[in-house]
């Protein structure tokens, strides 16, 4: 049987982090809420969550799972170098909507799926989220809904299609925009945006010093 925290109540949600914690120590699915959408989460290092998780959605390995970590010193540990790009874009924008590729550590053991040698990591603006990533470390997180489907915009869309597959629902309210993150593949030495989304290109580029486009 899953459970269902309202977040908005100062001892539920205490009460729902606990669980949560739990659960993903566990190897159990989560759902939380994020700055975007809803997410449904997991131990990023264990390759059986991981594989829960893809099932769940009704996907397969060939579409990588996300990291949501819960500090700018997460990646330290978790990729194979930190070049400067990163670090000015991880001060800028973190938390909040930029995921960044790169490549990670060798010596991790983990199986998100047909990486290819790269992580996609991101740190997001949501308190509940952030308190999770706090207490359990990364987490493998794709929005919440089975492939082809709208992501949910809040935990009772969220449990309409996950019902008990989820071990905790975090309900942290209503998501607002659903605005997806912007991607910026730092893997090769220029930068490039594969996807549009929170942050503009105009803001990365501003910050980087140098125009960066989609491509």
């Amino acid at each position: 049987m899953s459970s269902t925290f309202d977040c908005a109540d100062p001892d539920a949600r205490a009460d729902g982090l606990a669980a949560a914690a739990r659960a993903v120590r566990a190897g159990q699915l989560v759902v939380l809420p994020t700055d975007t959408v809803y997410g449904l989460g997991c131990d990023a290092f264990s390759a059986a969550a991981v594989r829960s998780l893809l099932a769940a959605k009704n996907r397969g390995p060939d579409m990588p799972v996300p990291v949501l970590v819960g500090s700018w010193s997460t990646i330290d540990g978790l990729v194979l170098g930190v070049p400067a790009a990163a670090r000015t874009l991880i001060e800028a924008f973190w938390p909040g909507g930029l995921s960044l590729v790169l490549p990670h550590a060798p010596s991790l053991n983990w199986d998100l799926g047909l990486t290819k040698g790269t992580v996609m990591l991101r740190m997001p603006l949501h308190p509940v989220a952030l308190e999770l990533l706090r207490d359990v470390g990364p987490m493998a997180v794709s929005s919440a809904n089975k492939s082809g489907a709208p992501p949910a915009a809040d935990a009772a869309e969220a449990t309409t299609q996950f019902g008990d597959q989820v071990a905790v629902y975090l309900d942290g309210g209503p998501s607002g925009a659903s605005v997806a993150s912007t991607i910026v593949d730092l893997t090769a030495d220029e930068p490039r945006i594969l996807r549009a989304g929170a942050v503009s290109s105009a803001e990365i580029s501003e910050v980087l010093g140098r125009e960066i486009v989609a491509g």
